[in-house]
């Protein structure tokens, strides 16, 4: 019998500074992602192989919500304020998986647009402590 796993959207949360987040755009609503390979392999002219670690630990979490999110003035707000601040999105599904870090900051206040139909607000957060399981 095949295996059919089922995924809900409503089984992934996204905290920021310990607050849920809720309002979001249709279709992809959240990424979470490292900002560089783990190593760099490195071939010689005769096929001798290195591989350089790389301890870089900056990630992105990337949160796209509706222009009418309850969430908007929050994140405008820590993007003033430089604050230092925990990111996580968890999702709770069949994979379970975790991605964020304790120490991130939201990197500007979304580009605003203005429409005949509900835009979409993005916020970049980066993450200087980035670990994803």
């Amino acid at each position: 019998m095949p295996h059919i796993a089922v995924y809900d959207a409503k089984k992934v949360t996204v905290t920021v500074d310990g607050k849920f987040i809720t309002g979001y755009a249709e279709s992809t609503f959240v990424t979470a992602s490292k900002d560089e390979d783990g190593f760099e392999p490195s071939v010689s002219a005769q096929g001798d192989v290195g591989v350089a670690v790389r301890n870089n630990t900056l990630g992105t979490v990337e949160i796209t919500l509706n222009q009418t999110s309850p969430s908007i003035n929050m994140l405008d707000q820590l993007a003033a304020s430089s604050k230092m601040i925990p990111v996580w999105v968890i999702s709770n599904n069949e994979v379970k998986e975790k991605s964020g870090g304790t120490k991130a900051m939201v990197t500007k206040p979304s580009d605003k647009e203005y429409s005949d139909t509900i835009s979409e607000r993005t916020y970049e957060i980066k993450v200087f402590d980035y670990v994803s399981n």
